[in-house]
């Protein structure tokens, strides 16, 4: 199967027959966009300093080295625990657009509706891999709301197939962490059960 590669923007129909469980690439930009980025938009209502409609952006704290000359070198951009945005999602993907969540671990519902309502992807990076993401970033080309610090920065970053970023809720709305979730709990109670049946004699 050829490598499947997203570019940024990203139109609805660059992401059909794409389903959870794929592995894609993002050329293109990618912003780093996290915790307070998401509560100036929803909370506070204040407008992002940078266009993502059609981008990307993914849950992380880089560490960023400065060159100088307001330059910037990525060190590592590992992603961070996409739960705690799930509150803001729905309406942060409707709001600014964007077509790509890049972050760790499952979302919910509002992501779900989100995807499936606006055709977006949510995908994660694999995780321990934050500096290997950061050789597939080619250049930090902008950085806004500087005031958050380091790890809550906008870093807006070109890329070349980043990723292998392997996508959790697709474009219709299913959920890969959520269908696998089935599939474990069928299984625990499976051998739950083998179990319990040969320690009976335990009181």
């Amino acid at each position: 199967m050829a490598k499947k590669i997203l570019s940024t923007p990203i139109k609805a129909e660059d992401l059909e027959g794409i389903k959870i469980g794929d592995i894609v690439y993002l050329d293109g930009h990618i912003v780093t966009c996290r915790d307070v980025a998401h509560r100036r938009l929803i909370e506070h209502k204040m407008e992002l300093p940078v266009d993502i409609k059609g981008g990307a952006i993914i849950h992380a704290g880089p560490i960023i080295r400065p060159l100088g000359s307001d330059r910037f070198e990525m060190v590592a951009i590992g992603p961070t625990t996409s739960m705690r945005m799930e509150m803001f999602e729905k309406e942060f993907v409707e709001q600014t657009g964007v077509k790509l969540i890049v972050g760790k671990g499952g979302m919910g519902a509002n992501t779900e509706a989100a995807c499936r309502e606006q055709k977006a992807l949510f995908a994660v990076f694999p995780a321990g891999c934050a500096v290997l993401a950061a050789t597939q970033v080619e250049e930090i080309e902008q950085a806004e709301w500087r005031d958050l610090g380091m790890p809550e920065t906008l870093w807006v970053c070109r890329v070349k197939e980043f990723g292998p970023l392997i996508v959790a809720i697709d474009a219709e709305g299913n959920n890969l962490f959520e269908k696998n979730k089935v599939v474990f709990n069928k299984c625990k109670d499976e051998v739950y059960k083998e179990i319990a049946s040969q320690v009976s004699f335990i009181k």
